[in-house]
Parts: structure tokens; C-alpha cells; sequence
């Protein structure tokens, strides 16, 4: 199944800790269906120092499921995704709120 959410994407959290935050995607899990979004969903973890990074407590991104993000349409507001094939066979993914092809 092809992906409706992508790398790249800006997406905004639909529930939880952090509903109506915004961000970026920057790395999809298809096989957890979860997703990491910049700046949203982060937690404190203890690391270890190691040669190349510090110790201490860091902040970072934790995985969201799929299903608490949506797509940010071009008036910023969330929107679900379908797909479209085009003449020349290509398949493109499609907002349902605006119509608008998202890539391609």
C-alpha cells in the first residue's frame, strides 16, 4: 500500500500530549505504522557519554502513530489523504479537503 503520509511532509497532531502542534515529518516507521515529527511528542532520556556525544538528559522526538497525525492542506488546516491515477499512469496523492495534488 502506498504511503499517505511521507518524509517531509508537515503534519499536524490531531491527539494527545500535543494536539494542534505542528511540525515536520523526518522519519516514517511504515513496519510500527508511527511516525517522528520534528519538535512534537518529545521526551527526556538519560544518555551515557560517549566519544562523539555528551551526557546527561536530552530531549528528543518520540514515535506518533499514524492515525493521530494528518496532513496540513494549504490553508492549514488537517486533511486526509486519497490517491489519484493520473492519464500518463502515475499515482499521486490527493488532499480530500481541497481536491489539490499533494506531490507530482
Amino acid at each position: 500500500m502506498a504511503a499517505k503520509i511521507r518524509k517531509g511532509d508537515k503534519v499536524i497532531v490531531l491527539s494527545g500530549r500535543d494536539k494542534g502542534r505542528t511540525g515536520e515529518v523526518f522519519e516514517v516507521r511504515p513496519s510500527e505504522d508511527r511516525a517522528l515529527v520534528r519538535g512534537v511528542n518529545l521526551v527526556k532520556r538519560h544518555q551515557k557519554q560517549s566519544q562523539t556525544q555528551e551526557g546527561g538528559i536530552i530531549s528528543k522526538e518520540a514515535p506518533i502513530h499514524l492515525s493521530n497525525i494528518a496532513l496540513v492542506a494549504k490553508d492549514g488546516k488537517p486533511t486526509r489523504v486519497g490517491f489519484k491515477v493520473l492519464a500518463d499512469g502515475k499515482k499521486v496523492r490527493v488532499a480530500k479537503r481541497t481536491g489539490a495534488e499533494i506531490d507530482g
